[in-house]
């Protein structure tokens, strides 16, 4: 190892707490028995070593900052109190603040690691490099370098580094890392690969369709990676809180330095005890680390369950809902048609259904899927001939079936009624028609009753589909209100009068382009599986990384929970802090009290704050 290196890592050794704690308290300690045995100058030694030692950073920082204008801050306070204690001939508190501090600064890390890694394990998702295919030749790349409509090869057990759709293979894909589902999904040519998914079963070669940094696994990165600069009413009043109180009391303890002794109350050696005592407790880094923590150890629970929070602003609106307001399509619904209806004419429904799924076998069309989903029995199809935007003919088992809109049939001579779906017509006669409806999400009425029994006193959808489609589902789910056939500026319209007559928070939960204006204006915009939806995610307040609705109570319960831990600190923190001020003015406690009020507050509150990231993944 090189002299450069060892530097470097004996200086990122250096400024790990637990060691400058451990090296404090080996001079600490040996000081304190010396005192105790009549070795006063030896053990005075000791003592400033053990300052200067455990106290380094403390100081260049709070040294730092007073340079860049940021004066009033907890290593100031700290550097002051020690080194004053020091001053006024008691050397072992003054160390004593310092280590304490140094504590209470360990534990502020490691809940801040702790819930980061919270995130990470989720969120872990990019690849560094790709494969790219050119001239015949693979060659690894930064996957930052790689070019949008590159060809890049995927083997088997490798995650997808860039955005992409397939051009040759198949595999099984999954997602398990970005939405949550348990279940690998098939994709095939044509079909597109989010980055951060795993490639099951097979090797893909895909064309990207995005650059790295602004594929999917990048968005959602950058989403957590920037949360905490969205901060939360809270946590902005503790930040003004602090400029505020800060140099109220930095000017009271000079005041209690100098006053009692030139009025003969005091002599100076306690007067500037007392008013360092109270310097020491009168520090707010228990609620500057505590608050902030708590929101920080809430969105990392929430991204242990698929939730993705922007900020800690989300918490407060998301705790005091009142109405969660719906769009539908991909949100109540799967956003995938099913058979809702067979109207025959002339022939048995379910070999209506079978010979129209059999004649649609090769296409991808999500009428096809539908079909084929519901048919019991598919048989081979031949001489197929697609008419684009009308249906297809093809030969099943010797008849002629032919499956499409009204211009096919009037195509074919035929007259029909009025129907939604596709007809069928069998050897030249109209044979009856097929309905398809947008299925219902399976956990959508669960999840809807879970919300009421959080107290969610509306529950409401504001659709662009057809009115009867929307009543369907409505009815269905049991909705409050049902509103349908809107485009996105009567959606807006209609929310931002909810909003208006609401005196709670007003959610809208939506997974598309035309749910963007309507998830920024809400008091809070969750965007469901929106993985893709660029707008959503930009204008939401939360994502929820899978299409599965039972995640929105859980968002709520995150958020109540996290507010209740928010709040706990603040009455903690100033609670016990001002009545410790309180007897440290009266003379009734001493620097050993100011300690624990300063530190040990801190340290309780973190450990609250951790209660934050716990939470049941499901």
């Amino acid at each position: 190892m090189n002299r450069k290196k060892l530097k470097k890592r004996l200086k990122r050794l250096y400024k790990s707490e637990p060691l400058r704690i451990l090296v404090g308290l080996c001079f600490f300690i040996p000081a304190l028995i010396l005192e105790h045995l009549g070795f006063e100058a030896i053990s005075l030694g000791l003592f400033i070593a053990a300052l200067l030692l455990s106290g380094a950073t403390v100081f260049i920082s709070a040294f730092r900052g007073i340079l860049r204008g940021d004066v009033f801050d907890e290593k100031l306070l700290m550097s002051v109190a020690a080194v004053g204690a020091m001053i006024i001939g008691e050397a072992e508190e003054g160390v004593a603040v310092m280590l304490f501090f140094l504590v209470g600064e360990w534990f502020e890390h490691i809940a801040v690691r702790r819930s980061r890694n919270s995130i990470r394990s989720l969120m872990d998702i990019r690849p560094d490099t790709a494969t790219v295919l050119a001239d015949g030749a693979e060659s690894v790349l930064d996957a930052e370098d790689v070019a949008v409509g590159s060809v890049i090869l995927i083997r088997s057990g490798e995650r997808v580094p860039i955005d992409c759709a397939v051009i040759s293979g198949e595999c099984d894909l999954d997602n398990s890392a970005l939405t949550g589902e348990s279940l690998p999904i098939s994709v095939k040519i044509g079909d597109e690969l989010s980055s951060g998914a795993v490639v099951l079963g097979g090797a893909v070669t895909a064309k990207t369709l995005r650059t790295a940094d602004s594929s999917a696994a990048a968005r959602i990165l950058d989403l957590v990676e920037n949360a905490q600069e969205r901060k939360s009413r809270a946590e902005s009043f503790i930040t003004r809180f602090s400029r505020v109180y800060t140099p109220i009391v930095f000017s009271l303890a000079l005041l209690m330095a100098v006053l009692p002794p030139i009025f003969g109350w005091l002599d100076l050696t306690d007067s500037l005890y007392r008013a360092l005592s109270f310097l020491v407790v009168s520090c707010p880094c228990a609620l500057v680390i505590s608050v902030p923590m708590a929101f920080f150890g809430g969105i990392g629970n929430a991204a242990s369950h698929g939730i993705l929070y922007k900020g800690g602003n989300v918490f407060a609106p998301l705790s005091n809902i009142s109405e969660v307001v719906f769009d539908k399509t991909g949100t109540l619904t799967e956003g995938r048609l099913i058979v809702d209806k067979i109207t025959p004419a002339d022939c048995a429904p379910e070999k209506l259904l079978s010979l129209a799924a059999s004649a649609e076998y090769a296409s991808i069309h999500p009428i096809a899927r539908a079909l084929k989903s519901a048919a019991t029995e598919i048989y081979p199809a031949e001489e197929i001939t697609e008419f684009s935007g009308k249906g297809i003919i093809a030969r099943v088992n010797g008849i002629s079936v032919a499956v499409g809109n009204s211009y096919l049939m009037a195509q074919l001579g035929f007259s029909v009624p009025n129907a939604d779906g596709v007809y069928v017509a069998l050897d030249g006669k109209y044979a009856g028609s097929i309905g398809f409806a947008d299925e219902i999400k399976a956990e959508a009425p669960a999840a809807l009753e879970r919300l009421r029994r959080l107290g969610v006193k509306r529950l409401s959808m504001l659709s662009g589909d057809r009115r009867e489609n929307a009543e369907r589902v409505g009815a269905a789910l049991s909705l409050d209100e049902i509103n349908a056939e809107l485009l996105p500026d009567g959606k807006l319209s209609l929310l931002e009068k909810k909003i208006a007559e609401n005196r709670g928070s007003v959610v809208y939960v939506g997974d598309g382009i035309n749910d963007a204006p309507c998830l920024a204006r809400a008091d809070v915009g969750i965007a469901m599986g929106s993985l893709g939806a660029d707008s959503a995610i930009e204008a939401a307040d939360a994502v929820i990384m899978s299409d599965n609705l039972s995640r929105l109570p859980d968002a709520v319960k995150i958020a109540r929970k996290t507010e209740r831990i928010a709040k706990q600190n603040i009455v903690l923190a100033i609670g016990i802090k001002a009545l410790v001020l309180l007897l440290v003015s009266l003379d009734i406690s001493g620097m050993w009290m100011a300690v624990f009020a300063d530190v040990g507050v801190a340290v309780l509150a973190i450990l609250n704050s951790f209660r934050a990231l716990i939470g049941k993944r499901k």
